[in-house]
């Protein structure tokens, strides 16, 4: 049983940048596609990115684009999320996803993730 685990979570002022991490707890993630999304208080969780395992398709929520950046390192076994120029708006709870041996179909979709971490907060003060 994969269990991500997040790290990196914190607190930074608008402009700012963190970078988020997540392993594999209890196993590795194998050829599984991974992702992160994220929800804010009083809303719905939302997809933020994705990146298939081998690294060839990466996906990003528009409103991240051109800011955040997914990568993956396979002999760490380790999903990496960069963010740079951070909004307040970007204030969330960040959770990993992994999705078991069947890929997405549509990586924005919550249910199409099987494994999910237990969440690292981000806040952006303005």
């Amino acid at each position: 049983q994969v269990q991500p685990v997040e790290y990196g979570g914190g607190s930074v002022q608008a402009g700012g940048s963190l970078r988020l991490s997540c392993t594999a707890s209890g196993g590795t993630f194998g050829s599984y596609s991974v992702g992160w999304f994220r929800q804010a208080p009083g809303k719905e969780r939302e997809f933020v990115a994705a990146i298939s395992w081998f690294g060839f398709n990466r996906d990003y929520a528009d409103s991240v684009k051109g800011r955040f950046t997914i990568s993956r390192d396979g002999a760490k076994n380790t999903l990496y999320l960069q963010m740079n120029g951070l909004k307040p708006e970007d204030t969330a709870v960040y959770y990993c996803v992994a999705s078991g041996t069947k890929t997405p179909e549509v990586v924005a979709m919550p249910y199409q993730w099987t494994y999910w971490g237990q969440g690292t907060q981000v806040t952006v003060s303005s």
